[in-house]
């Protein structure tokens, strides 16, 4: 795994299951509207490693505090013990992907865990 950029990936809950997933891991927090849970194809719903309720509240997914929001979600995930959950699971896995029900693509909490997971994997 070390090394490997693929380890991790990202994609939206509402986007088909693929061939390729490997382990898919839901890390939102709330169950993401309109998908049942026989569609999602999960093999773990990790809503632990999400930001805490109030973080995710203060973000409220603006561009503008993203920044900060990256700063203070990086210190929950310091001292998450589910961020070891996802790291072991790599370990037995080719590829995780990691789904999100939010629209942005690269403004929300599932590309800070992916770098974030990337930086302790390559440690």
């Amino acid at each position: 795994m070390a090394g490997h950029r693929d380890a991790f990936v990202l994609k939206r809950i509402y986007e088909d299951p693929a061939d390729d997933d490997g382990a898919r891991v839901l890390v939102d927090r709330l169950w993401p509207r309109g998908v049942s849970k026989e569609k999602a194809h999960l093999d773990l719903w990790l809503k632990e490693v999400a930001p805490s309720p109030t973080l995710r509240t203060e973000f409220a997914h603006m561009q503008e505090r993203f920044t900060d929001f990256r700063r203070q979600y990086e210190a929950e995930l310091e001292s998450n013990a589910a961020v070891q959950t996802l790291l072991e699971l790599a370990r037995s896995h080719p590829r995780v992907t990691l789904l999100y029900a939010a629209r942005d693509p690269e403004v929300n909490h599932a590309v800070v865990l992916r770098e974030f997971l990337l930086g302790r994997a390559n440690a």
